[in-house]
């Protein structure tokens, strides 16, 4: 199983959007809140040089927005 970790803030719908496809597909996943939690927000700047959420980590697949199939080819869902 592909390890999923998603950056994200509680107000973000692309987000919501991206956790809702993860739990329509019965995938786990760990979310990091970058608005309450600075090392988090620290992480995911530093993996995808990007302030704006939700970044999607899949293994080593960084996945920046809500791009569905991006995130469906990464978890090898089509």
């Amino acid at each position: 199983m592909k390890k999923i970790t998603i950056y994200s803030t509680p107000t973000c719908v692309y987000c919501k959007m991206a956790k809702d496809f993860f739990a329509k597909n019965n995938l786990a996943y760990d979310e990091k809140n970058v608005l309450s939690d600075l090392d988090a927000r620290k992480e995911m700047f530093d993996k995808s040089h990007q302030m704006g959420v939700p970044v999607i980590v899949i293994d080593e697949n960084v996945i920046v927005g809500f791009d569905k199939g991006t995130i469906e080819k990464a978890l090898e869902l089509k």
